[in-house]
C-alpha cells in the first residue's frame, strides 16, 4: 500500500508519467494484472500513455504551460494517481489504494507547485522542469519495479 501512496505523490508532480511507467510494466509482464487493470497492458494503451507522458514533460517547459493546480490538472492527477496506485496494490486492496493515491496526488500537487515556483524564480522554468522530470521518472521506475515483489 505504501508504494500506491508514493506513486500518488509522484502523480502530483507529473500526471501521466507514473501511470505510463505502470502501464509499460504491465505490458512487459512485470506487473501481473487481471480484470479492468489488464487494459493498462494493452500495447495501444501503453504506447498512448507514454506519448502523453512525453508530451506533458515537453509542454511543462513552455512559458504558457498551465499550473498543475488548475482544475483540469488536479482532475488528471486524481485519475492517473488513482489508476497507478491501484495498479501497484494487491487486487483486494485496489479500491483503498486508488483513494489513497488520489489523495496523495492532490496534496503533492499543491506542495510541489509551491516548491517549483520558488525554484523557477532562481533557476528558470526549463532547468527546474528537467530536474522534476528526472525525479518523477526515477521515482516511478523505482516504485513500479519493486511493486511485484512487494505485493
Amino acid at each position: 500500500m505504501i508504494r500506491s501512496i508514493l506513486i500518488g505523490l509522484v502523480a502530483g508532480m507529473r500526471s501521466m508519467a507514473p501511470l505510463a511507467v505502470a502501464s509499460a510494466a504491465v505490458a512487459r509482464g512485470e506487473l501481473e494484472e487481471s480484470g479492468p487493470m489488464a487494459l493498462l497492458g494493452h500495447p495501444a494503451v501503453s504506447t498512448g500513455l507514454s506519448a502523453l507522458a512525453v508530451a506533458e514533460a515537453m509542454g511543462d517547459k513552455l512559458p504558457f504551460a498551465p499550473d498543475r493546480i488548475v482544475i483540469p490538472g488536479i482532475a488528471a492527477r486524481i485519475v492517473t494517481g488513482a489508476l497507478a496506485g491501484a495498479a501497484l496494490a494487491p487486487q483486494e486492496q485496489r479500491k483503498l489504494a486508488a483513494v489513497l493515491a488520489a489523495g496523495a496526488a492532490v496534496a503533492a500537487s499543491y506542495w510541489t507547485f509551491k516548491l517549483r515556483v520558488r525554484a523557477m524564480r532562481r533557476y528558470g522554468q526549463g532547468r527546474t522542469g528537467v530536474v522534476e522530470d528526472a525525479l518523477v521518472l526515477a521515482a516511478s521506475q523505482y516504485l513500479v519495479s519493486g511493486a511485484k515483489g512487494g505485493r
